[in-house]
């Protein structure tokens, strides 16, 4: 699942995937909270320090250039973000990834440069993402519409949240092909499932 986490003042989405049924009960309990504990008036979120109890079980990805760290950099809040991912790292370990994707948005570049680097000065194991919004190519525009209509903006707007082209369901062929010069990334994104342990259950009703 993705939650939105919020550091100071700046709130962003953050992927959350359970290796475990520890970590699906954790994820389940996070996701709950975030709409539990707010005031009526705020979007359900909860603070980054959430992120850094009971972490068992629990894969972290660090997000997209429109998540919580991205938009951080878009800030340039670089020294806090590189505390922020120590101190994930200390935390997870080797199941804290930095997400390199290349969807052609804006700032995506700068800040793909940004987490190679810190990938290889804090030791933390990149892998290769595609954010899927539609299955195929050709639904872009629609999708664009729909952007349009949850923003309440429209087309024509230059000022409007827009997205590439590049968010459909990539194949094989393709990732691999996007990101060649990034074997590792690619190894991991082939590895993570075999983390994995868990699917949830079906249960009967709870009257």
């Amino acid at each position: 699942t993705q939650i939105y986490f919020k550091f100071e003042d700046t709130i962003g989405l953050l992927p959350l995937i359970a290796l475990n049924e520890k970590g699906y009960k954790r994820i389940i309990e996070l996701s709950s909270i975030s709409y539990l504990e707010n005031d009526t008036l705020s979007d359900p979120h909860l603070d980054l320090k959430e992120l850094l109890i009971n972490t068992e079980g629990v894969l972290l990805l660090s997000g997209t250039i429109h998540g919580l760290f991205g938009k951080l950099f878009q800030k340039g809040h670089f020294e806090q973000i590189t505390k922020l991912y120590k101190s994930l790292l200390s935390k997870y370990q080797d199941r804290f990834y930095l997400e390199i994707q290349r969807h052609d948005d804006e700032n995506e570049i700068a800040f793909e440069k940004f987490n190679l680097e810190q990938s290889s000065k804090i030791k933390i194991p990149i892998i290769a993402t595609n954010e899927v919004y539609y299955l195929t190519s050709d639904m872009h525009e629609a999708h664009d519409a729909l952007t349009c209509i949850g923003s309440k903006t429209y087309v024509n707007e230059k000022n409007r949240i827009k997205y590439s082209n590049q968010h459909y369901l990539k194949s094989n062929e393709e990732m691999s092909i996007l990101f060649s010069d990034l074997p590792e990334a690619l190894e991991n994104n082939f590895n993570l499932p075999f983390k994995c342990n868990f699917r949830p259950q079906f249960s009967k009703p709870v009257l």
